[in-house]
């Protein structure tokens, strides 16, 4: 990533949270998920945006350029993103990925000012089928094995052989990715353990969900590995969201913000660009999830 301005901010126990930032228009806070930072997470999707959008890219606390503190449970982590967004200024619309879909939720609950939100394929682990989360859990259990034993290489392709398709895996060993994010595997791991253990209230109960009142979108891809699971998720977000959106993206899976930058950020900004406009979209390339 090429030099940039970086902007900083103090989370809640004191914690630095910093991105860098990139573009010019309204603030875009792009939150990278589970495996990731900011500082790769979302290279592949800026160049559709920075024409239009002011691009803050933040990591959580013990990533990229953010400082670190023992403490990773979920509630810390919601309000890594929430004095982020916070810290800005002015009016934000804010998106999250995967294992981010949780914190920026929380944010969106917390923050007056965030506008609007937008989460990929937010993962929910309670929704998951018992046979989905056997594969999870075992997958996790091999990942931290390989890393362990200093294979980080071989433990990101575990994680992307559970979470692709086969043609995203394929489409993944062709390019750097597989060499980039290993790096950042240790982070991903102490998330997990940390957002496993935890017991206390999580900003995707239905109560804490009922609090998002700003528009939100949840999109999902048509082709990913986990449909059914994703799908399920979108359906109960936006059963206690009031007057959410749930858009599928044609042909994509669940990196489509690596492989398919372009297809999600034309959502993205076709989403945030129609408010506060009526939004509801006729398109005969996307669909409801639901819908015939």
């Amino acid at each position: 990533m090429t030099d940039t301005r970086i902007h900083r901010a103090v989370s809640a126990d004191g914690v630095t949270i910093a991105g860098r930032v990139l573009g010019d228009g309204p603030a875009l806070v792009l939150v990278h998920g589970g495996i990731g930072d900011g500082e790769t997470a979302w290279d592949a999707m800026l160049p559709h945006l920075t024409d239009r959008f002011t691009c803050y890219l933040p990591s959580t606390r013990g990533r990229g350029l953010s400082s670190d503190d023992p403490d990773h449970s979920p509630p810390r982590l919601e309000d890594d993103v929430t004095a982020f967004v916070d810290s800005i200024g002015e009016p934000v619309h804010l998106v999250g990925w995967s294992g981010s879909g949780a914190w920026v939720l929380g944010a969106a609950a917390r923050s007056d000012a965030v506008a609007a939100v937008a989460v990929y394929e937010p993962t929910l682990i309670p929704l998951m089928s018992e046979d989905d989360l056997a594969k999870t859990l075992g997958t996790m259990h091999h990942v931290g094995a390989a890393a362990a034993d200093g294979g980080l290489v071989d433990a990101v392709r575990v994680f992307t052989s559970w979470i692709c398709t086969e043609e995203e895996t394929a489409a993944l060993t062709q390019t750097t990715f597989d060499d980039v994010w290993a790096l950042r595997v240790p982070a991903m791991l102490r998330f997990v353990q940390q957002d496993g253990s935890y017991e206390g209230p999580r900003s995707t109960d239905p109560e804490a969900l009922a609090r998002v009142t700003v528009p939100l979108l949840v999109l999902t891809g048509q082709k990913t590995r986990l449909r059914s699971f994703f799908t399920a998720v979108a359906e109960f977000i936006a059963q206690h969201v009031a007057g959410s959106q749930v858009w599928e993206l044609p042909g994509a899976g669940h990196f489509a913000p690596v492989l398919a930058p372009q297809s999600v950020a034309d959502e993205l900004i076709t989403f945030f660009e129609a408010l506060p406009a009526e939004s509801a979209r006729t398109d005969q390339n996307h669909r409801r999830v639901g819908a015939s």
